[in-house]
């Protein structure tokens, strides 16, 4: 399957980890989700999808998403893209992260990532934010540290 990058991911297996608490990602502790209203939505296949449902403390002076929440929104999901093959086996550490503002982000903004390599420790991802009504807001290109939790093997 080719996924397209303009569009939520809809033919997606269903999130295994549906229903998690807030604070937890994927299946790993992150309170910055909770602060965030961040909600895996899907996650599989090198792909995923993250929500960020829009709260006042979010905006900048315009009323907008501010661009540094998109920025953490875009890094939440393309790190969950690379460790997608193992959800909960794998944390991820930024190595860099590259972003293009598109317009402005305005309400709930959806993430969605893809995984494009993997190397035995590093891996590399490219996704998007879009608004619910599909108004393209940001691109991302990344490189991130895959980082083993317990006996998993990189």
């Amino acid at each position: 399957m080719i996924m397209s990058m303009n569009t939520p991911i809809k033919d997606h297996p269903a999130n295994p980890f549906e229903g998690e608490a807030p604070g937890i990602l994927f299946g790993l502790p992150m309170p910055m989700a909770r602060a965030m209203k961040l909600s895996g939505e899907r996650i599989g296949d090198d792909r995923a999808q993250i929500r960020m449902g829009f709260q006042p403390d979010q905006a900048n002076s315009r009323g907008d998403v501010h661009g540094g929440a998109i920025a953490s929104l875009l890094d939440c999901a393309l790190a969950s893209a690379c460790r997608s093959h193992d959800p909960t086996a794998f944390g991820v550490a930024t190595i860099d992260l590259t972003l293009h503002y598109v317009s402005a982000g305005r309400g709930d903004l959806i993430a969605t990532a893809h995984c494009e390599r993997r190397g035995r420790s590093i891996s590399f991802a490219r996704g998007e934010v879009r608004s619910e009504d599909g108004t393209l807001v940001a691109l991302a290109t990344g490189t991130f540290k895959l980082m083993a939790r317990g006996g998993a093997q990189a």
